[in-house]
């Protein structure tokens, strides 16, 4: 066994509290600034404002997810080997590094380098682009392993679960709505300015909020082999622990189209507003819905999941997301009020999953352990993260190429009714897929129901004893 708890009679440390899920919140916080508005505005501005072409945009971000293959299965093996700094930590201290690369991408994706010639242009997106995606996958993959080594208490990690996702929401549906203040005039015109104003002020509040989490958080289960010296792992075990991991398969599917609705729908949503219901301003009144609701699942989620179970919960409200999502696809809804609601009652579901997807994510990484007796939290969720870059391409991709499907203009100040009438079909069609996938992830694939949970985690508990 190569693992041990701190913690015990030899070694005090503080115990899991409030303090812990702030700072793993303020970690999402600072991804989410970077990650989410390069995902709703980078195809924006580089169609509207460079005049790239929406098919290049498509393609760039399937490749881009080709290229994350590599980056992040090589950035997940790099803590299971090394351990780097004094503090004993495993994950803390790359995130204190990859912090300033990704507020850096953040920069320079949105530098406004319209005069130079198209051929720059599109070099310079290509570069920007994966600079990013490396800066993203030196942050995300020591991030998300990081919830695995703060607790291994079942309902602790449920908490941490929860944090992050409120810690997306809050960037997600409150800081992004009052994107559009910036980058469009009263008329529904592009600021091609605006887009690198607010990149200059969330870059700030990213490196800010990873402060936060590298001072707020602490490990509490270690590794036996000293900083700096190269563990007992081997890459190939890690692989095949992964292959035999039934409810991590089941969660990368699952994960897969939760980050197409995720990424598809945020880029379209503020071109369905502006075009569509020639309403920009529509688009925080839009957040400021997905707020309230997000409250209350906020309360209401965890006395489900005690009632229900993680596994039934997201089975159910899926099922019920796939039906309404069909419906609102099918009939068309002029009133722009209206359509608000009915939206994102249809697709709570995808707010659900997002609540509870995190918890499940550790429970797969125990599984590993309780099959293996090993830890592999790096490797295993650098593999994890990559089904999520690829449903982030895949979403990416679909937003991109529906626009050039349905005929928009890249570089125009507006777009023509038809248009605007098949982005809305595009933004409201793009959930169906995604709940197809959760309910084949993990209604079919993912097995670890409440009872075999429980008995892992007595087993495990037992082990580490």
């Amino acid at each position: 066994m190569n693992i041990r708890i701190i913690g015990g009679n030899n070694m005090k440390t503080r115990k899991f509290g409030i303090r812990d899920q702030i700072g793993y919140m303020l970690g999402d916080i600072g991804g989410s600034f970077v990650n989410l508005y390069i995902g709703s505005f980078f195809l924006i501005f580089a169609t509207y404002v460079l005049g790239v072409s929406p098919y290049f945009m498509g393609t760039l971000f399937l490749v881009a997810r080709i290229f994350d293959a590599v980056t992040d299965v090589i950035m997940g093996t790099i803590p299971d080997r090394w351990q780097i700094g004094k503090s004993g930590d495993k994950f803390l201290p790359y995130i204190n590094i990859s912090k300033w690369l990704l507020a850096a991408s953040l920069l320079l994706a949105f530098a406004d380098v319209s005069s130079f010639s198209t051929t720059a242009i599109h070099i310079w997106v290509v570069a920007v682009y994966l600079f990013f995606g490396v800066a993203y996958t030196a942050d995300s993959i020591p991030y998300g392993s990081l919830a695995a080594v703060i607790t291994q208490d079942p309902i602790e990690r449920t908490k941490l679960s929860r944090a992050r996702a409120i810690g997306g929401m809050i960037v997600g549906i409150g800081a992004l709505s009052f994107v559009p203040m910036f980058i469009y005039d009263d008329a529904g015109n592009v600021i091609s300015s605006g887009f690198f104003k607010v990149a200059i002020v969330f870059s700030i509040l990213s490196l800010l909020s990873y402060t936060g989490l590298v001072r707020l958080t602490t490990e509490r289960i270690r590794d036996k082999h000293s900083n700096g010296q190269k563990s007992e792992y081997r890459f190939t075990d890690a692989l095949k622990a992964a292959m035999k991991n039934r409810p991590l398969i089941g969660m990368m599917i699952a994960s897969v189209g939760s980050l197409i609705m995720i990424n598809g729908v945020n880029q379209l949503a503020a071109i369905v507003f502006a075009e569509y219901y020639g309403m920009p301003s529509a688009f925080a009144i839009n957040s400021i819905f997905m707020i309230a609701i997000t409250a209350i699942l906020f309360i209401t989620v965890p006395k489900l999941v005690e009632k229900f179970g993680k596994r039934l919960l997201i089975i159910a409200t899926a099922g019920f997301s796939l039906i309404a999502s069909t419906l609102i696809t099918m009939i068309a809804i002029e009133n722009v009020y209206v359509f608000i609601v009915l939206y994102n009652l249809a697709t709570i579901g995808s707010i659900v999953f997002i609540m509870i997807v995190w918890a499940l994510v550790t429970d797969c990484l125990d599984y590993t352990e309780l099959k293996t007796g090993k830890r592999y939290d790096g490797t295993l969720y650098s593999i994890y993260s990559f089904s999520r870059k690829v449903g982030m391409g895949i979403g990416a991709a679909l937003g991109s190429y529906s626009l050039g499907w349905v005929g928009f203009v890249s570089g125009a100040k507006s777009q023509s009714a038809e248009v605007a009438a098949g982005v809305l079909k595009m933004y409201t069609g793009m959930p169906i897929i995604t709940f197809v996938l959760i309910l084949i992830g993990i209604g079919l694939i993912f097995n670890l129901n409440d009872t075999k949970t429980k008995a892992m985690y007595e087993t495990l508990e037992e082990r580490r004893a």
